[in-house]
C-alpha cells in the first residue's frame, strides 16, 4: 500500500498510477483525504490516497458444458439496474426547484447560519450577533482570530460582506442591506477613510489638481463621497470598473 497526494483526488490517482507504472483496473484505490478548496485560499488541503496493487488473476478455463437451468433463468430476467439508471436519468432532467423567498426575520437567521459555517470553514469559528440599525442589518463576528477574518486592509472582511449581500438577495423576499463587522473594524476604518478624505481635500485645494485614490469597495467610496460633500473647494466622482473602481477628488470649477 503506497500513499500519494495531489491537488485533487483524480490528480493523486494519476500520479500514483504513473509512479507504480500500472493501470486503474489492476489496483485498489482508497481515498484517505479528499481535497478541500478552503475559503479565499485559507484552509486548503491536498487529496491523499492509498494504492494497493492487486494480485494477478488467472482466467478461468472455458467450458463447453451447457449452463445449469437456474443460471439460464437468471440471465433471462430483466436487469433492474438499467431501470434504475433510466429513472435516475429522468429525475436528473427535471428542472431544479428555484430558491424560495423568505420573510426578513427568517432570511436574517439563515444568513447568520451561513456566516457561522463560513467562519468554521476558514478555521476562525465565530459567534454571529445581529444588530438591526434602521434599514441596515449588521452582523458582528466575535472570534479569537480577528485578523484572519479581517485580512489585509479588510479585504477578507469585504469579501465576507459581499457573499452575505449576495446570499440575502437570493433568499429574502424584500431588499435588505447588510454589513459584516469584526471587532468594530468598520468604525475604525470609517475614521481612517475620513482622515484620508480630509488630507486629500486639503492637498487638492492647495495644489489645484485632482488626486486619484486607490480602488476601494463602493460602501467605502460612499463614506468619502459623503464626508467631502460639505467641502466647497472640492468635488468627487468614481471611475473605472469593479472591483478596481476608484475615487477621484478634484477642484470645483
Amino acid at each position: 500500500m503506497t500513499k500519494f497526494t495531489g491537488d485533487t483526488v483524480e490528480e493523486a490517482i494519476q500520479t500514483g498510477l504513473q509512479s507504480l507504472k500500472t493501470t486503474r483496473d489492476k489496483v485498489d484505490i482508497q481515498v484517505t483525504q479528499a481535497e478541500k478548496r478552503g475559503f479565499l485560499g485559507i484552509g486548503k488541503k491536498a487529496a491523499i490516497i492509498e494504492i494497493t496493487i492487486l494480485p494477478e488473476r488467472k482466467e478461468a478455463a472455458v467450458s463447453n458444458e451447457p449452463l445449469p437451468e437456474e443460471v439460464v433463468q437468471l440471465e433471462e430476467q430483466p436487469k433492474k439496474v438499467e431501470s434504475q439508471e433510466t429513472e435516475h436519468s429522468a429525475a436528473a432532467d427535471e428542472p431544479r426547484q428555484e430558491i424560495r423567498t423568505l420573510a426578513k426575520e427568517d432570511a436574517l437567521k439563515e444568513l447568520a447560519l451561513y456566516l457561522t459555517k463560513i467562519t468554521e470553514e476558514m478555521g476562525a469559528p465565530a459567534l454571529v450577533r445581529l444588530e438591526e440599525n434602521g434599514p441596515l442589518a449588521i452582523f458582528h463576528l466575535d472570534t479569537e482570530k480577528k485578523g484572519l477574518l479581517i485580512g489585509h486592509h479588510g479585504k477578507t472582511l469585504n469579501a465576507l460582506q459581499y457573499l452575505a449581500q449576495i446570499f440575502i438577495h437570493r433568499v429574502a423576499e424584500e431588499k435588505i442591506s447588510v454589513s459584516v463587522d469584526v471587532g468594530d473594524y468598520r468604525e475604525r476604518r470609517r475614521k481612517i477613510l475620513e482622515n484620508l478624505a480630509k488630507r486629500t481635500a486639503a492637498d487638492v485645494a492647495k495644489n489645484h489638481r485632482a488626486v486619484f485614490l486607490d480602488p476601494m469597495p463602493a460602501f467605502e467610496r460612499k463614506i468619502i463621497h459623503s464626508y467631502l460633500s460639505s467641502y466647497p473647494e472640492v468635488q468627487t466622482h468614481s471611475e473605472g470598473e469593479e472591483p478596481h473602481r476608484y475615487l477621484v477628488v478634484e477642484p470645483k470649477s
